[in-house]
């Protein structure tokens, strides 16, 4: 088969290495300029590619063309193959036509990486055979071509779900849809959703579908009487118009069920005060990985004592220090008002608030009464921070400015007591002072890291 590659990233190289791995012919095509240690990789394997141009005359020649999910539908290539009905696939479709191994798939508009991490670790520190694949950065094709795992854990995006079509989870996780990437599917929420809920379509009887039943738009577009799986929707409360198979019972203790509607006191309780987690949205995080173990096989032991080591992905509500009894948490990931709701909600002790940069149309109406009642001082970290302050500065008795990491930084140690929490929590891009959220949270960490080491 004539197989074209189009975009030489991670998921591309990936695709390309395992159809040639499979004897197809390959061709790789991107747009732009292709990575070094990416190009390096195709030379190496001897795979033809293009960069920084699509040669029509070549793609349109394709039997079959597998596209990285960052080409949208309306570019040209895509289209001109569409007008040829020349099949287009993603790579996840493309590597589970080679793979005997279980997926157990997670998207969700927010908490994807950190219940693909958290799942990952708990099959991983009950010593099952599991690899790591999909939207953290790992090529789940690239993986393929070994297939030496009995399980796989894979993030998903909207973005890979389109163009799967027959590609088939084991269990299939989605913790919740809000407005996100609307350009991509004609502003439609619609539309955005059912791209979510593509991860259902091909669960059988073996399988599972665990999903958030408080999320309000999985609920509307949610077509569960044809979906021909076990279905254990989880909720943060024990409510009694679901049948739950996951809820908690206190504020460290979720309660599961497997076989929920068919034997209510079938339920298993499972103790996660010692998870470093932080916030409401992290418990269903928690709550979703924890079903997704149980569907697994693993004990309640095996998950406490694996919850209790979970070392989450950087950035995301990431204790980074202490200092002199205060908590330095870097949750740079959260670049917009929504992220930094959870962070705030999810913060019990008083907090003085990092925040600020490229403001993207935010409204910051959500957020003031969990300020009034729990911020004790805001430091805006930003070139302009006329709008935070005109937010904030009614509410938040203390309100400064910076523009320099290691003197908000310094600014909030001076400002934090002990039993305080630190939090760098923007609400906005980064690219007024820095390269990206990575830039900024890895700046915050060294700045605290500064003041820990004894002058």
């Amino acid at each position: 088969m004539n197989i074209v590659i189009l975009g030489a990233a991670e998921s591309g190289v990936g695709a390309a290495l395992l159809a040639q791995a499979k004897g197809h012919t390959v061709f790789v095509s991107d747009r732009g300029p292709i990575q070094a240690d990416y190009k390096q990789q195709l030379a190496t394997a001897g795979i033809e590619f293009e960069e920084s141009q699509h040669s029509l005359d070549k793609i349109l020649a394709a039997d079959e063309v597998v596209k990285s999910p960052g080409i949208p539908e309306k570019a040209p290539v895509i289209q001109a193959l569409r007008e040829k009905n020349i099949p287009v696939i993603s790579e996840i479709e493309f590597a589970g036509r080679y793979t005997r191994a279980k997926c157990i798939c997670i998207t969700g508009t927010n908490g994807k990486t950190t219940t693909t991490l958290l799942i990952y670790h708990l099959l991983k520190e009950a010593d099952l055979n599991v690899g790591l694949a999909g939207n953290v950065g790992f090529s789940l094709a690239e993986q393929v071509i070994e297939d030496k795992f009995d399980y796989f854990v894979v993030e998903l995006s909207s973005f890979q779900l389109d163009d799967t079509h027959d590609f088939q989870p084991w269990i299939a996780v989605l913790l919740n849809i809000t407005p996100d990437h609307l350009d991509r599917y004609g502003y439609s929420l619609e539309s955005y959703a059912q791209a979510k809920l593509r991860i259902t379509r091909n669960l059988d009887g073996n399988g599972a579908f665990i999903y958030n039943a408080d999320d309000e738009v999985t609920g509307k577009y949610f077509q569960s009487a044809f979906l021909q799986t076990r279905q254990l929707p989880f909720s943060l409360h024990h409510r009694r118009d679901v049948h739950l198979a996951g809820y908690y019972v206190s504020e460290d203790v979720l309660c599961t069920n497997l076989a929920p509607g068919i034997n209510e006191e079938g339920g298993v309780e499972v103790n996660t005060a010692n998870s470093p987690l932080i916030g409401q949205h992290n418990r269903q995080n928690t709550l979703a990985a924890v079903l997704a173990a149980r569907v697994a096989g693993l004990e309640t032991a095996q998950i406490e004592a694996a919850l209790a080591t979970f070392q989450n992905a950087d950035h995301r509500l990431q204790l980074v220090g202490e200092i002199n009894g205060a908590r330095y948490i870097n949750d740079s990931k959260a670049t917009n008002v929504e992220a930094a709701w959870y962070a705030l909600d999810g913060i019990h002790q008083p907090i003085v608030w990092i925040a600020g940069g490229t403001d993207k149309g935010n409204d910051y109406s959500s957020l003031l009464n969990l300020a009034e009642h729990r911020v004790k001082a805001l430091i805006c970290l930003g070139v302009d921070n006329a709008k935070l302050r005109t937010a904030f500065d009614p509410i938040v008795s203390h309100v400064e400015e910076t523009q320099s990491m290691a003197d908000a930084v310094a600014r909030a140690n001076a400002l934090a007591a002990p039993g305080d929490v630190v939090l760098l929590s923007p609400c906005c891009a980064s690219f007024d002072l820095f390269k990206n959220y990575e830039d900024r949270g890895r700046q915050f960490a060294s700045a605290v890291e500064q003041l820990q080491v004894p002058k």
